[in-house]
């Protein structure tokens, strides 16, 4: 009884979100029909639906000109579910237009032992940082280190340009499509974000705050995400590598304000591969952008966090490597991994060990990026309030709770339960950073694995009874984007709702 409810409830959600889907030029569109298949690989404007539940919900909808393009795989196969979700770009009319480098996968799955279980797994950021000499975890971003946030909102930069040349804050998207093997249980797919632009802000984790004035303003050549999922029915596994790619840093604008925290017109640096220039493009000094990151010891990690909702059971997060509790704590998982369990038995495992190292292509000695270094990444578990709390994520956290309301009159405490275990960062199983500590805003290549313990179909055939998921996290991230787009008023160049360039 309890499982149907569970299923009722997330179809729910699944087939308010589809069924609402209007068709459009430049996107594909759901149906609940859709999530019987094997697999589907589709690009669609989230804001479609949002205008018809904001109208449902006797709430002001969005403007008809704004879009949310999210490129969305789904893969349904030996009783095992996968919903990925990626932000491809946000178009506000004449308002701007917006690249954020969103990603988030879903699962669900039943375990061995019958329990059915429900995980996402979420990329939040870029954070830059350099360790002080009051630093608590060496190598690894804390909250007695200078701490830099990357975000991508909404910004004004006329205030801080004038009439001088400002960076471009899009970037192109190109979509990885869905692939598979001939027996269908390994499954590739991802996006690439081409000439990513990144907003700097300095960010306080002990007491969770940031400064509103940016500091500075970087383009990478890429920021890659591709997936690789392989399903095992033998070993009742399946497990996703997520290989993350942070290209080569190419151009960095240093924003000096001479009376911060008064936001007067600064002074602004701009470097590259050949050396440091005024706003008005003549040369300061011959220091690079890499000689300038070195100089200032900059190193780099991505935040990430983890949920899961197991019906009738609490779950518990801890590290093999010592079987702490890694829920609110710092405890350093570079050499195991993060195990979770319900009722004793392991339902998912976020493993670092495996793959500790990391890829770094030195541009300097090597411009074709053919040779590379390996380093020893740093994991470690960070509690909740330095993040889900701080100003930066307000709109996200405020928004994630709101979600599940639409399955609020089905059944009170499933709801409770979803809105606090899977859409509100607040109460996530646990916040982790993997941190690259040799940098210098080189190439970084990474692959970290995540494995769901599942029961599988004995046939290796496709489970056909639907997806049971929704990527809201993702879809609720681009509401809050766009609504500090259109609050900044930002001047950036629209880029036109089209879909993205597939290779």
């Amino acid at each position: 009884m309890k499982r149907k409810m569970l299923l009722a409830t997330f179809l729910m959600l699944i087939f308010a979100t589809t069924l609402a889907m209007k068709p459009t030029s430049a996107v594909d569109t759901l149906s609940p029909n859709d999530f019987k298949l094997q697999s589907f690989s589709k690009t669609v404007d989230f804001f479609d639906f949002a205008r018809s539940y904001a109208a449902s919900q006797g709430k002001t909808p969005p403007p008809d000109t704004w879009h949310a393009y999210l490129y969305q795989t789904y893969i349904n196969m030996s009783g095992f579910q996968l919903y990925y979700s990626g932000l491809i770009n946000i178009t506000g009319g004449q308002d701007g237009a917006l690249t954020i480098p969103v990603q988030s996968f879903l699962e669900h799955y039943k375990t061995p032992s019958g329990k059915d279980v429900l995980t996402s797994s979420s990329f939040i950021m870029l954070l830059a940082f350099n360790d002080t000499a009051g630093s608590l975890h060496l190598d690894s971003p804390d909250r007695n280190d200078n701490l830099y946030a990357s975000f991508s909102l909404g910004l004004n930069l006329s205030n801080i340009y004038g009439d001088h040349a400002k960076p471009w804050l899009s970037s192109k998207t190109t979509i990885l499509p869905l692939n598979h093997s001939d027996d269908n249980l390994t499954w590739e797919w991802g996006m690439r974000y081409s000439n990513m632009t990144a907003v700097w802000w300095r960010m306080f984790h002990a007491d969770p705050w940031f400064k509103p004035l940016p500091i500075a303003i970087t383009t990478y050549d890429e920021l890659t995400f591709t997936y690789k999922l392989t399903i095992n029915p033998t070993d009742h596994t399946a497990k996703v590598t997520a290989n993350y790619v942070i290209g080569r840093m190419t151009n960095l604008w240093l924003i000096y304000w001479p009376f911060d925290p008064l936001p007067l017109l600064p002074y602004v640096e701009h470097l590259n591969s050949t050396g440091t220039y005024r706003v008005d493009g003549t040369k300061k000094s011959n220091e690079t952008i890499y000689q300038y990151l070195e100089r200032q010891h900059i190193k780099m990690s991505i935040v990430l966090f983890q949920n899961s909702l197991v019906l009738d059971y609490t779950t518990t997060s801890k590290s093999t490597v010592n079987n702490k509790n890694v829920t609110d704590a710092e405890e350093d998982v570079s050499n195991g991994a993060i195990s979770t369990e319900a009722g004793n038995e392991k339902i998912f495992e976020a493993n670092f060990g495996t793959k500790k190292q990391y890829k770094l292509f030195n541009y300097t000695a090597d411009p074709t990026e053919t040779n590379y270094s390996t380093y020893n990444a740093t994991t470690r578990t960070a509690p909740r309030p330095g993040y889900a709390r701080n100003p930066l994520f307000s709109i996200h956290v405020a928004l994630l709770k709101y979600v599940p309301l639409i399955v609020k009159h089905i059944d009170p405490p499933l709801y409770e339960k979803a809105k606090n275990h899977m859409l509100n960062m607040t109460y996530a199983d646990y916040f982790y950073l993997i941190s690259y500590q040799k940098y210098s805003g080189f190439k970084v290549v990474h692959d970290p694995t995540y494995t769901a313990y599942i029961a599988t179909a004995t046939t290796g055939l496709p489970n056909l009874f639907g997806l049971i998921i929704i990527g809201g996290i993702i879809a609720v991230v681009v509401i809050g984007a766009v609504f500090v787009l259109k609050r900044r008023g930002s001047k950036t160049q629209t880029v036109q709702p089209t879909t993205p360039t597939t290779t």
